[in-house]
């Protein structure tokens, strides 16, 4: 059991999403760990300290004093004893008090003097999550060091569709197990890893660009830095913020500027991983004024765009690795080891957009590692799992 003798402090808030504390508390016991579980009143109209008790085997702590004789719940010693803390769900209410240090209940109060890692993991309605007094608190946390672990995308309780659901139990322990008991195959390693889109402008209002999300290179991104790895985080336009402290980020919007940053910090680089989708095409001459529809049928001239696969593949110096994503409509796997080829890659990353539930926008996909040599297939997975089976794979190679 990976987690035996470690303790974990669960927070559970005022949110609909508080019956999958049920299966986190599961999965961190299974494997060994002893789990605190401390709730909020509003927490208590969601889910009762019965069952909480019941799966962690603890008395569950949901206010300062425990009777009226005297004696208390400390939440200094519950800082002092955990080595995570994790509050999944985490409200838009709970979040403002943490960034503000509103200490007005038992869960902020155990936050504010805990001592080991947090892990935050949000759940609210879209808009709710949206608002700008919800995204600046975040980034409050964040900056203060604890790992925010984005909400998905679906069907909210609200009977809204949009970004605000808790991401999976299995996800969450997978994070927190990492940063308690990752391998740390990767320390003193510098990794360099593209991601998103590019967009290329025809005007001022208006650009050719593509469908990618970024969700694939920043899941890349955050495993390798759990792994203890240094990374550098070339981005295209995207809604996704790394939450490692070790992923320093550099945002990019143009295939030439990828292509400027990607090359300056592949030099002195251990390891470059292409995932961005870059545009292989950027229009010959941007109208500097937007272009007006009474001008009629317009022709759009393109140019191809600087290759950075192929510019990497050319500098690699012994010892560097460097790993590309193909994504194929059609004869992928011929395709794809043409480019391994072509542009002197160690391994090449396949995903096919024939494979529902893979590709751009999901947060799964299904992929196959290709060498000259070998070929390894992987069902569909959380992009998540995707990013631990890709390092996987280079940490063993």
């Amino acid at each position: 059991m990976e987690l035996q003798g470690k303790h974990i402090v669960i927070g559970i808030t005022g949110s609909i999403a508080a019956y999958k504390a049920c299966e986190l508390i599961r999965l961190f016991v299974r494997e060994g760990a002893e789990v605190q579980v401390v709730i909020t009143p509003a927490g208590k109209e969601f889910i009762t300290p019965v069952t909480l008790s019941a799966l962690s085997s603890h008395p569950v702590v949901s206010e300062f004093f425990a009777q009226r004789d005297g004696s208390w719940h400390s939440h200094v010693d519950l800082g002092l004893w955990a080595d995570a803390m994790v509050i999944a769900p985490c409200t838009a209410s709970t979040l403002g008090k943490m960034a503000t240090g509103v200490a007005d209940n038992i869960l902020v109060t155990t936050y504010l003097a805990m001592k080991a890692p947090v892990f935050v993991a949000p759940a609210m309605d879209r808009d709710m999550y949206a608002h700008p007094a919800t995204q600046n608190n975040l980034k409050i946390l964040q900056s203060f060091g604890n790992t925010i672990i984005e909400p998905t995308e679906g069907f909210l309780a609200s009977h809204l569709i949009g970004k605000g659901r808790m991401e999976s139990p299995e996800n969450i322990f997978r994070m927190v197990r990492n940063a308690i008991v990752g391998t740390n195959d990767l320390a003193g390693k510098k990794i360099v890893i593209t991601a998103g889109p590019t967009y290329e402008k025809i005007d001022p209002v208006r650009f050719i660009g593509n469908y990618s999300s970024g969700k694939m290179g920043y899941a890349l991104a955050e495993e390798c830095a759990n792994r203890g790895a240094k990374v550098e985080l070339i981005s295209g336009p995207t809604h996704l913020t790394p939450s490692h402290p070790a992923i320093h980020r550099t945002q990019v919007e143009s295939a030439a500027q990828m292509y400027d940053a990607a090359l300056s910090a592949f030099s002195t680089a251990d390891v470059g991983i292409l995932s961005a989708a870059v545009a292989d095409f950027t229009p010959l001459d941007r109208a500097e004024k937007k272009i007006k529809r009474e001008k009629g049928s317009q022709t759009l001239e393109l140019t191809p765009t600087e290759d950075i696969a192929a510019a990497l593949g050319k500098m690699k110096k012994k010892g560097q690795v460097l790993v590309g994503f193909a994504l194929e409509t059609d004869n992928e796997r011929p395709n794809a080891l043409a480019k391994l080829k072509k542009k002197n890659l160690d391994f090449i990353v396949l995903n096919s957009l024939q494979d529902k539930g893979a590709g751009f926008q999901h947060d799964t996909n299904k992929i196959t590692i290709l060498t000259a040599t070998e070929q390894r297939d992987f069902p569909l997975k959380p992009k998540t799992e995707v990013a631990k089976d890709i390092i996987d794979y280079l940490c063993k190679g």
